[in-house]
């Protein structure tokens, strides 16, 4: 027989899929704009479903009213925040949805233990116990609360790193490890405590250690493995919304924050092996606490060059490689350098793409800033597939980058990035650097590069440089 929840459930199933085709989607640049719509239908369908089925249930007026304004108010700031947000703030953006994220869990596993634990006589929670399920409720509280809270401040530190208002260089507390150790030895405790016996000093306490805990660990975290740590924070977001699920008895839910969880995991896992750093040590805060930068190591004089210079370089050139960073984004000169590519491809030249797993700081924010831009995707490679074409290159254009050409990766054991794969910029015949300054990267280690003999550096804003080339060329 027909019903709601009956629909309901096939709605959820529909959107299910329909959020799996969304990640399949955008594993490719060709399939990207059919799986973000995947995506957006889900979302619609699921919301669909959900609100008739809340409605189904008899929520009342205020209820429904609450919901439809709930709605409405999110929506309209998500349209809002979609419309304004510049590319080079996604990724705070980002930081910040994960805390909201973050925020639900925690408020839904202290309403769970409300309606349960907080009256044992209720019949939700005489419901539970015969059936043998309360113990089980109260461990969804306790974790899907510690999950929630550490997302939620973790989310904002990032956020506050990646805005600049907070500084990129890690926090090194005294015994760092030991703390985050520690507390998770307490929370294990806790959470046994918790479902022998619910009280609410425990899921404060919880609450609370969960809140520093989320500090500490995004706090302890450098610059230099931020986009990591985005990642790393949609996973937990994930995993957070998924211990939701359970405590709604929503499968849509569970579906979907398993599905962000595990992607976000593997995303996180992949970059980790991009850049040579161990996945638990960057989640443990464990990278940046090495001896800092020698910075007052004398590299010699950098040498300078002219627009028209770099236009008569590419003039000559038989190949070309552009290696793009956050600074091509904050100037917008992602339009001039597709220009740039397109004159140069007409005239012969060999132009290509090189893009570093974590170049900017979000996962894939060069390709979708050049995809923007019109750049063509068989031309932008990822750096495995063009690191071996440098020492083969006439010229390289390094726009914005820094960190991630950085040869005392490769050569400075003692750098702070050491082991860090990078582009061989430095292996081409002639490398061009975009900057503003000779200032260090974000992870605020000096670069060598600027002082290597076959580098010049061409100072001023990267938009207004190219297009000076342009010009001359």
């Amino acid at each position: 027989m027909f019903s709601v929840d009956t629909a309901a459930s096939a709605a959820y199933i529909v959107a299910a899929l329909l959020f799996i085709l969304a990640l399949a989607g955008l594993s490719k640049h060709e399939t990207s704009k059919a799986g973000n719509s995947f995506g957006i239908v889900g979302m619609a369908v699921a919301l669909a479903a959900t609100i008739t089925l809340a409605v189904n249930h008899d929520i009342g007026t205020v209820g429904l009213g609450l919901l439809i304004g709930a709605t409405v108010v999110g929506a309209a700031i998500g349209l809002w925040r979609a419309k304004v947000v510049e590319m080079t703030g996604m990724p705070e953006l980002i930081a910040l949805l994960h805390s909201f994220v973050g925020l639900a869990a925690v408020l839904v596993g202290w309403n769970g233990y409300l309606h349960v634990e907080h009256r044992p006589y209720g019949s939700a929670a005489r419901e539970l116990a015969a059936t043998g399920m309360f113990g089980i409720h109260s461990a969804e509280v306790f974790i899907g609360v510690f999950i929630g809270a550490v997302t939620f401040t973790g989310s904002i530190v990032a956020n506050l790193k990646l805005s600049a208002r907070m500084k990129s260089a890690p926090l090194m507390l005294p015994g760092k490890n030991f703390l985050n150790v520690g507390a998770l030895i307490v929370f294990f405790a806790l959470t046994v405590w918790f479902v022998r016996e619910p009280q609410l000093w425990l899921l404060i306490v919880v609450t609370v250690l969960a809140l520093a805990l989320g500090w500490h660990l995004v706090a302890s975290i450098g610059g230099g493995d931020m986009p990591v740590v985005v990642s790393m924070l949609n996973s937990y977001s994930g995993w957070a919304a998924a211990a939701s699920g359970f405590l709604l008895s929503n499968d849509l839910l569970i579906i979907t924050g398993a599905l962000v969880g595990s992607s976000g995991a593997y995303l996180s896992y992949i970059m980790c092996k991009a850049m040579n750093r161990s996945f638990i040590s960057v989640i443990a805060g464990g990278f940046g606490i090495e001896a800092g930068p020698s910075d007052d190591t004398d590299y010699g004089e950098h040498r300078e060059i002219t627009a028209e210079g770099v236009a008569e370089l590419l003039s000559g050139a038989d190949s070309v490689i552009i290696t793009p960073g956050y600074g091509m984004a904050v100037a917008q000169a992602q339009y001039g350098v597709a220009e740039l590519t397109r004159k140069l491809r007409e005239r012969g030249v060999n132009v290509r793409f090189g893009i570093h797993p974590v170049a900017g700081r979000l996962p894939g924010h060069m390709n979708v800033l050049l995809a923007e831009a019109k750049v063509p995707y068989d031309i932008v490679l990822e750096m495995d597939e063009i690191n071996d074409d440098f020492e083969d290159t006439s010229v390289v254009l390094v726009i914005g980058a820094n960190d991630t050409v950085n040869p005392a990766a490769a050569e400075d054991p003692s750098s702070p990035i050491a082991g860090m794969p990078v582009l061989t910029v430095w292996e081409a015949d002639n490398v061009i650097v975009f900057k503003r300054s000779m200032a260090s990267g974000y992870a605020g280690v000096q670069n060598p590069l600027f002082f290597r003999q076959n580098s010049a550096m061409l100072f001023g804003d990267a938009k207004d440089r190219v297009e000076d080339i342009l010009h001359a060329l």
